[in-house]
């Protein structure tokens, strides 16, 4: 079995962090959110991966390389316009060939990773294996219409779901669906659905399965959603101080200090992570925050946010939270006294704060 991992894509609802940066490479807890399908499709077994790609194919090229350090081995598949779902699958043809794959959004996360959904795949000898989950949200996502536990029917961001299963970013094919892409037209969005090829799949008897997800699964496509993910696996954390705090310095809850960490007059409570070569000095860092390497934190209170490598913030007078800020970013207090602050910002930004 081979993997296809898709990382194109522009990431309008990340914006303007998706200007100058792929999606599928914002870390949560300190990690890639790729890495973690990555990592997934090889836990399940799988070291065929081919990672469709677009115009961020650069980034994620020297991000992943040809896979060797996390144990698989890497094919990179061109996809030249973001045409939809069954489109990437489409151009991957070359790269699948007749083998059966597990298709992976790739700002996708699940709990419990993908290896018994590839396991009851391979053993039931289904054509089609499609994950879902109860959402509250269903028109933002594909949605199963069930007859029972029968798959019947499913639409692409239905302006009237007819329930609130969505599909989960997961999917599971023979070579079958070839055939059906092939027999689609493109949608009213203009983009070749992977909901209305596993309908043609459905429509004609193939065998498709349904799994409903258990544990959690997180579409990371906008920045709440990002935090929760984030919020998610730091509650699972387990303290490892690589670094060793100075003596005046509070740390509570499970917290994890990379190597060259500097903490001076600072309270750490976790769960919380602080990247490689870090300074947080008379400052609060509170849980669910994700601090990136060579960051520097000076006299600040950060909690339940993402804050990227190499950024500053610095005397900044109230608690930052509930922000994501991009690479090389720098805050700064102005002299006049400021209230409240909620940041999403681009890399290479510099705010003043009144």
């Amino acid at each position: 079995m081979k993997a296809l991992i898709l990382a194109g894509g522009k990431g309008t609802r990340l914006r303007p962090i998706t200007y100058t940066s792929s999606k599928q490479l914002v870390p949560v807890a300190n990690k890639p959110i790729l890495f973690y399908g990555l990592e997934a499709v090889r836990d399940a077994g799988i070291t065929d991966v081919g990672i469709v790609v677009g115009d961020t194919a650069d980034e994620i090229k020297k991000a992943v390389g040809d896979g060797s350090k996390l144990g698989i081995k890497v094919t990179y598949v061109h996809q030249k316009a973001p045409l939809g779902l069954a489109h990437a699958v489409k151009v991957a043809r070359d790269f699948i060939k007749n083998d059966p794959f597990v298709m992976y959004l790739g700002d996708n996360l699940l709990k419990h990773g993908v290896g018994s959904f590839v396991s009851d795949f391979t053993k039931g000898g289904y054509d089609a294996q499609i994950l879902l989950a109860q959402v509250s949200n269903p028109s933002e996502f594909g949605v199963a219409e069930l007859d029972g536990e029968r798959v019947i029917a499913l639409e692409e961001k239905p302006k009237h779901p007819k329930s609130n299963y969505a599909l989960v970013g997961v999917y599971l094919f023979t070579d079958k669906i070839f055939e059906a892409i092939e027999n689609i037209k493109p949608s009213g969005r203009g983009e070749l659905e992977i909901t209305d090829a596993i309908q043609y799949l459905i429509d004609r008897d193939f065998v498709v399965n349904s799994t409903i997800v258990e544990g959690w699964w997180k579409d990371t496509g906008k920045l709440e959603d990002i935090l929760d993910a984030n919020h998610i696996i730091l509650r699972e954390l387990t303290t490892v101080l690589a670094s060793t705090p100075d003596a005046e310095t509070e740390v509570h809850g499970q917290v994890e200090l990379a190597r060259n960490v500097t903490v001076e007059r600072s309270v750490l409570r976790g769960p919380c992570i602080i990247g490689e070569g870090a300074r947080i000095v008379d400052s609060y860092i509170g849980p669910f925050t994700a601090i990136g390497p060579n960051t520097e934190i000076v006299g600040s209170e950060v909690e339940n946010s993402i804050i990227l490598e190499d950024c500053r913030i610095i005397n900044i007078g109230s608690r930052i939270g509930s922000s994501l800020m991009g690479r090389n970013v720098t805050v700064r207090r102005s002299e006049k006294p400021p209230k409240s602050y909620s940041f999403m910002v681009g890399d290479n930004s510099d705010i003043v704060v009144t």
